[in-house]
């Protein structure tokens, strides 16, 4: 036992008492990636923090001097924003709520029932449709935009709100997440139990499996609407109107008449911020929806 301890109690060659090897090397390493998420966080809120910083300036403080110190002429582009064309900015920012609130909700409704199906029901072929919705999910959407244009000319839609909400009520991208999310939470044997109980399908669905899938669904909602909201070349091609822009393409024909008219970019930038604000409240209330249901399962599980 002596031999033991005094044994233990002799520190390794090269080192001196106290000291432990590994951990301060380790510790080196893990502030490569933390480094490489700082660079990638500062790039991206380097140009928000600069549109939050410009929207406070004024025309000739806009142009005078570029720094990040606050301006002083929040207040007045604020008003001269609302003021434009009689307010026509908050019509966009409406259309805007709009096309991405009707056509989210209305694109994850689809997602849910075909998500669900998919995951569900065997038939023949459901791989082949499950392909082709993947071949859908890598098209990218500017390729579309130029044929659902041609398709609803044909039927006189064009320059109408339906000509923007009916091609996004079906998102590929949304019903291969509600197929996944389906098939890793609504259990089979659930619902082979509510079909012993003669339940019909549809309500096999809206009771059972609904309420199971909320969490995935939720997710789907929030990426058509991110997607919706900031879409511009849908819009670009189907209206004419700019009673019915979005605030994409509304701010968009204000920065091109900008360089004629150069005041008019203190109301595309403060503009710019308020149309962010929307996404930043959508995904506070959100993310809090996502913790009380995962809170809720812990507890019913």
């Amino acid at each position: 036992m002596s031999s033991v301890a005094s044994t233990k109690a002799i520190p390794a060659a090269g080192t001196t008492p106290g000291t432990v090897q590994g951990p301060p090397q380790r510790r080196r390493i893990a502030l490569v990636p933390t480094f490489a998420l700082l660079l990638g966080a500062l790039y991206c809120l380097l140009p928000v923090a600069w549109v939050v910083v410009a929207s406070t300036k004024s025309g000739r403080e806009l142009f005078s001097t570029f720094t990040f110190l606050p301006g002083t002429g929040f207040a007045d582009n604020l008003k001269d924003l609302s003021a434009y064309r009689d307010g026509v900015y908050w019509k966009w920012m409406g259309n805007s709520a709009l096309y991405a609130g009707l056509g989210a909700l209305l694109s994850t409704a689809v997602s849910a029932v075909s998500g669900y199906a998919l995951a569900i029901y065997r038939f023949r072929g459901r791989e082949s449709v499950f392909n082709i919705l993947l071949a859908g999910v890598l098209m990218p959407p500017v390729i579309l935009a130029v044929p659902q244009y041609l398709l609803l000319a044909k039927v006189d839609l064009t320059d109408s709100y339906a000509s923007v909400l009916l091609p996004l009520i079906l998102s590929p991208y949304g019903v291969y997440l509600a197929r996944i999310y389906a098939a890793a939470a609504v259990p089979t044997d659930v619902v082979e139990a509510g079909r012993m109980d003669n339940a019909s399908e549809w309500r096999i669905f809206t009771r059972i499996a609904l309420p199971m899938m909320i969490p995935g669904l939720v997710t789907v909602f929030l990426f058509q609407f991110v997607a919706i909201w900031n879409n511009f070349m849908l819009p670009y091609i189907m209206l004419s109107d700019d009673e019915k822009f979005p605030i994409t393409l509304g701010l968009f024909t204000l920065l091109e008449q900008g360089a004629n008219t150069p005041a008019l970019y203190t109301l595309v930038i403060t503009g710019a911020l308020l149309a962010v604000v929307p996404l930043i409240a959508l995904f506070l209330v959100i993310q809090r929806f996502w913790s009380l249901d995962l809170l809720s399962g812990a507890v019913k599980s």
